[in-house]
């Protein structure tokens, strides 16, 4: 039984690598590209919404949002300016986005698995931008595998002995990146209290 979960589970994970096309399947580094060279970037473009720079909390991470010209519609990227992990070169692509049909909603790719200093096998999940443009949140993908077992084995041809069903969990918490900059239009960063 466990062997049939395994077999699942790697028939599983390509499947969702088939459908990240266009972004590319491992990362690259960007040389040079830091939190201060970022803010110049933007300051010199008409940016957009989704454009800046966000605080990811729960790696403690400061990331880079900028256009991009790549194809089947990945109009963003997602570049590390600074974290903790020493691992990950500032610089590095660790993600890309792209628009929807919907205004406030996106796909977007991270990478998940590290390969010495390169980022590799990109995850799609939905992302969600607030009407502030100050949030983006997503649910990344959960999987779960449920086993079905048929012990009277009736009509044998149609019920095998052991079935694997794989699915999605519902959906949790989501977590996400808080923009830092540019600052609100009263001169005061995002995300912080404005008295009146």
């Amino acid at each position: 039984m466990r062997q049939a979960a395994l077999i699942l589970l790697m028939l599983v994970v390509p499947m969702t690598a088939l459908a990240v096309k266009g972004v590319p399947s491992k990362s690259v580094i960007l040389d040079g590209l830091d939190l201060d060279s970022m803010r110049v970037r933007l300051d010199e473009s008409d940016m957009q919404p989704l454009e800046g720079i966000w605080y990811y909390p729960n790696e403690e991470m400061t990331l880079g949002i900028e256009r991009y010209r790549g194809e089947h519609n990945i109009g963003y990227r997602i570049i590390l300016l600074e974290s903790p992990d020493i691992n990950v070169i500032p610089g590095t692509v660790i993600g890309y986005i792209a628009a929807s049909a919907v205004d406030n909603k996106y796909q977007l790719w991270l990478y998940s698995q590290r390969d010495r200093i390169t980022l590799i096998k990109p995850l799609e999940c939905v992302a969600t931008l607030n009407q502030s443009a100050t949030s983006l949140t997503f649910d990344p993908p959960h999987w779960k595998v449920k086993v079905r077992v048929n012990i009277a084995r009736f009509l044998p041809s149609l019920f095998q002995g052991v079935s694997i069903i794989p699915e999605k969990s519902g959906e949790k918490l989501p977590v996400g990146f808080r923009k830092i900059y540019p600052e609100g239009g009263d001169g005061k960063p995002f995300n912080q209290i404005r008295y009146l």
